[in-house]
């Protein structure tokens, strides 16, 4: 070139060598992008295929053998990730031979693509030369406007001239080529990439296997610079591709035999054995979702009738089962299965039928009930599920969405969906708490305007206590199980199993002991338990509850926090009826007494013992939640008394630890805003040792005091006028000395009696146990105390029949026992009732004695008071 040294021409050379170089490399890490892509592509469609080819072969035809197919999706039946098995492979051999050549056919238009590219570089290359050697003028571009066009113009002169730029310039002109020239690569390969997957979607809707597809790729634009042995090659190599091809399609000719001989046979065994055999998927068996895409691709297009979860199609058409009339028969399809015979039937014949088999089961349904009727009446059996108000009764549920309960909620003891029952609960989902315990389910407003009856005020007015006595029940056996209560909890099991308290009966129950318990919770006592109470004539109701309503505690197999939301719904209760409250906290951790109504019988651990510091910590932790949450406005007028520990064993705990914990509990629960009456128990001490104890306690509280005559020998053993008499002789002068401040310990309540004169109830002595009664109660003694004992004659049966069947007299008797306790005790502050419902122990039970007429009508209107006449009970044996 004009004005050029010779000494310039190598190194333009080697720029141009370079750049050559830089721009294969870039070629041939493109080509190999593309040969990763297309083996991926084609290794998902052989997946897609495989998995199609299968579902035709009738590999899923059946719920049954929907395990047997080649290939499984995440969340199929038969899926895992980590094991092999050799139906999951396709032929590997088959795959290598194809990879094979597919390598073999690239390398070679690589090859012919290089020969094509180096040809042509090369020949450009000479004809510069050539032109540089015989300087001949270059023709002139027409001069342009554009400055871009320019500055190209200005480049390639630069560069035929060999006139060296800046470095910098020199790369980025450089690069610039390169990236020009790799995305015509690219958009080569993209084009020759469409032709590919048109060629493939022929080949898939063919309707003739044997058809070849040949290739649609474009290379006349490079025909005219091919030499001799690169079209020589190119030609072998689309012989070989059109080899394979054919190959490809008597394959599949093979394959869609095969399938037809597999269908033809299925077919045939689904016939003899009388099951209807149904291609796709089964409704009842639906596993992952298909992809349809690759489905449509392969020309199945007419098969994707959509039906409600699933189904479908040209494959099932035939025994399309109707979402609402799915029967399931193995019957022909050409008539209803056997099994339903009536559909025969003429109309008539049908109605006398159905008519005959409704009247067969009202008999079934009704006689028994009769029979148990009349052998329970007058008994005070557990609430039945057809109780509204017992019953498993959810209906309000529909007034929410699930979505109204956040995740972290969903399967919580805040999750109404969970809950057994949901009637008068209020089911707006909140998170908040008062003290740590939870509000969930009760309503933001109230009114405390109710008045139980007219001899006492409403809610909103103070209670005269100390002027009018108590009159209350207790709801025992319910939130604090008793097995004498609720024996039904524990007879299914022998004694020698050791289901002897609330411990080891959740502990037995195991994963089924909350719904269990929370059953127990929902049917024992119900709004119309509250609303007989107030029938009754009583207007005080005495709770007792344990620690794990509050909280448990490692290892602790007791039903937590489901008894606070009953609880709270059966506070409102009594709120509605104008009753007031006597909290009453059973059980305390470690047990306080070592009995089962403290939840673990056994030994005490509660301020005593290994734990016993720990527990006395618990128990105060435990009161400063209770305390703060009954603090509240809403607790002021219904909540009036509040126990610390029910029953605390003095006998065998140390009274000062006793008594300094009381005084600790006391303090902790004003500071938290308790204004409701203190209650600490006697611990089964004299009361007339109470004269000189604990006289500096805390301001408005009361001793309690629990009297029965069933567990003292030396009271037992009375007759029944003896037993009456010694209520009002001895009983009633004790509670009277007691509850006076300045010679005795001042106001004093009576919250557990009973109108039981024996020990007879089933469990009443703990699981196992005999009675004292017929001597049974220790199996080292069989000293009866009944007072006619010495006759041998005692007997439990007069005791345990039905109320129904006892005598007037009898009822006489126990009517007056009772009243005689009322009018002792009410001599005091007052007394509540042990206990309002039993399954089955009489005696026991308020309500039961109420409805049978062995209780005053109304509490507040008994027929006898200590100083009346003790009635005569003549004919009444002794040993009843």
């Amino acid at each position: 070139m004009p004005g050029q040294s010779q000494r310039d021409r190598p190194e333009k050379r080697d720029r141009d060598r370079n750049r050559d170089r830089d721009r294969d490399r870039d070629h041939t890490r493109e080509q190999e992008r593309s040969r990763r892509r297309d083996r991926d592509r084609d290794r998902a469609r052989e997946y897609i295929r495989g998995r199609y080819e299968d579902a035709d072969e009738g590999a899923t035809s059946s719920p049954g053998n929907a395990r047997t197919a080649k290939y499984r999706f995440r969340g199929e039946s038969g899926y895992d990730s980590n094991s092999h098995n050799e139906r999951d492979d396709y032929d590997e051999e088959r795959e290598w031979r194809r990879e094979r050549r597919r390598r073999r056919r690239e390398e070679d238009c690589d090859e012919v693509a290089g020969l094509v590219d180096g040809e042509s570089k090369e020949g450009k290359r000479r004809e510069r030369e050539r032109e540089r050697e015989r300087g001949s003028p270059r023709v002139e571009d027409s001069p342009a406007a554009s400055p871009s066009k320019r500055r190209d113009r200005e480049r390639r002169d630069r560069r035929e001239e060999g006139v060296s730029a800046s470095p910098a310039r020199e790369r980025r002109t450089r690069d610039v080529d390169v990236e020009a020239e790799a995305r015509r690569r690219r958009r080569r390969e993209r084009e020759r990439e469409r032709e590919r997957e048109r060629e493939r979607e022929l080949d898939a809707a063919a309707a003739s296997p044997a058809r070849k597809h040949h290739s649609t790729e474009s290379s006349s634009s490079a025909a005219h610079l091919l030499s001799v042995d690169a079209m020589a090659r190119l030609a072998a190599e689309l012989e070989d591709a059109g080899r394979v091809e054919q190959s490809r399609g008597e394959d599949d000719l093979r394959r869609e035999r095969r399938r037809q001989r597999k269908r033809a046979a299925l077919d045939a065994a689904g016939a003899a054995l009388g099951a209807k055999v149904t291609e796709g998927r089964s409704r009842h068996n639906a596993g992952a979702r298909v992809v349809s895409g690759a489905y449509l691709e392969e020309g199945h297009s007419s098969d994707a009738r959509v039906r409600r979860r699933g189904g479908g199609g040209p494959a099932v058409e035939d025994h399309w089962k109707d979402e609402e009339s799915w029967e399931g028969s193995l019957e022909s399809r050409g008539g209803p299965p056997a099994w339903k015979f009536w559909s025969k039937w003429s109309r008539k014949k049908r109605v006398l039928v159905g008519c005959l088999l409704a009247v067969l089961l009202l008999l079934a349904i009704i006689i028994p009930v009769a029979i148990v009727a009349s052998k329970n009446k007058g008994s005070d059996p557990k609430p039945s599920p057809s109780d509204s108000s017992g019953s498993s009764t959810t209906s309000n549920l529909g007034s929410i969405s699930r979505d109204s309960i956040p995740s972290y909620a969903k399967g919580t003891v805040l999750d109404p969906f969970t809950w057994y029952q949901t009637e008068g609960f209020n089911l707006t989902f909140t998170n908040a708490t008062v003290g740590g315990l939870s509000v969930m389910g009760i309503n933001s407003t109230w009114d405390d305007s109710a008045q139980v009856n007219d001899n006492v005020p409403p809610l909103n007015q103070a209670f005269p206590y100390g002027t009018q006595p108590i009159r209350g029940v207790n709801l025992g056996g319910w939130l604090s199980i008793e097995p004498f209560i609720a024996p039904s909890l524990f007879s299914k099991w022998p004694s020698s199993a050791g289901i002897i308290d609330e411990y080891t009966l959740t502990q037995k129950l195991g994963n089924s002991a909350a719904a269990t318990i929370e059953k127990h919770y929902a049917e024992f006592i119900t709004e119309s338990d509250i609303k007989e109470i107030t029938e009754a004539g009583l207007d005080h109701v005495r709770i007792p509850y344990s620690y794990w309503a509050v909280t448990t505690y490692e290892n602790d197999p007791y039903v937590p926090k489901i008894a606070w939301r009953y609880l709270l719904r059966a506070i409102e209760w009594c709120r509605k009826y104008g009753l007031r409250i006597k909290l009453d906290l059973h059980g305390l951790p470690g047990s306080q007494n070592g009995w089962n109504h403290s939840g673990r019988q056994g030994s005490i651990d509660w301020l005593v013992g290994i734990d016993g510091a720990l527990n006395r910590k618990r128990s105060l932790e435990i009161h400063n939640q209770l305390s703060q949450f009954f603090a509240q406005d809403r607790y002021k007028n219904v909540v009036t008394i509040y126990g610390l520990v029910n029953e605390p064993l003095m006998l065998t705990l140390p009274v000062e630890k006793v008594l300094d914990w009381t005084q600790e509990a006391a303090e902790l629960v004003r500071k938290n805003g308790i204004t409701a009456t203190l209650v600490l128990h006697d611990g089964f001490l004299n009361l007339a040792k109470w004269d000189d104890m604990f006289k500096t306690h805390p301001d408005n509280m009361y001793l309690d005091t629990h009297q029965y005559t069933t567990f003292n020998i030396g009271e037992i053993v009375l007759n029944h006028t003896a037993k009456v008499n010694i209520i009002c002789d001895s009983w009633q002068p004790m509670i009277k000395a007691i509850n006076v401040t300045s010679s005795g310990w001042g106001p004093t309540i009576c919250g557990e009696w009973s109108q039981a004169d024996t020990d007879c109830a089933q469990y009443v002595n703990n699981v196992g146990r005999g009675t004292r009664w017929e001597g049974t109660y220790d199996t080292s003694s069989t000293t009866a105390y009944c007072p006619t004992a010495a006759e041998g004659t005692c007997s439990c049966a007069d005791a345990n029949q039905d109320p129904s069947e006892y005598s007037t007299v009898y009822k006489k008797f126990l009517q007056t026992y009772a009243e005689a306790q009322m009018s002792a005790f009410e001599t005091a502050m007052g007394w509540f009732y042990w206990t309002w419902r039993t399954e089955s122990a009489a005696q026991w039970s308020y309500r039961t004695a109420w409805k049978n007429g062995y209780m005053p009508s109304k509490a507040y209107s008994p027929s006898f008071k200590c100083g009346d006449t003790v009635p005569d009970f003549a004919g009444l044996p002794e040993n009843v």
